[in-house]
């Protein structure tokens, strides 16, 4: 279990971390092109979630990878299934199932993953 945690984490980090990189160094009016919810965003907001999921994606596998305060990689974990809720109550506004099924499938995962490294796998 705890290789397949490992498969988790860097599949979800490398996810996050090029979501992140887009959000907050692509300009807003270029991201309403891909990502329809940008509208609803200012631009400022739309690079905060870039940031955190960026954040997010270090946090799942440096600090456990170094063993440098490793309880960062379940909260990471947390944050990005945070995240992950607060994305699908947005396209359940906007009526987008199918981004509410990738985003719940991505909530599932940080979830998983949260659970095996605060419990029984923990680093």
């Amino acid at each position: 279990m705890n290789v397949s945690l490992w498969v988790l984490q860097i599949v979800l980090a490398g996810m996050f971390a090029m979501s992140g990189i887009t959000k907050s160094t692509q300009p807003r009016r270029k991201l309403l092109g891909k990502l329809r919810w940008v509208e609803d965003y200012s631009a400022g907001t739309v690079r905060f979630i870039g940031i955190v999921e960026l954040l997010g994606a270090i946090g799942l596998v440096v600090p456990a990878a170094t063993g440098i305060v490793p309880v960062l990689t379940p909260l990471a974990a947390t944050g990005l299934a945070v995240v992950m809720a607060l994305a699908t109550n947005t396209h359940r506004r906007r009526r987008e199932p199918s981004a509410i099924a990738f985003t719940a499938v991505l909530f599932a995962v940080a979830v998983v993953i949260a659970w095996g490294r605060f419990g029984p796998y923990s680093l």
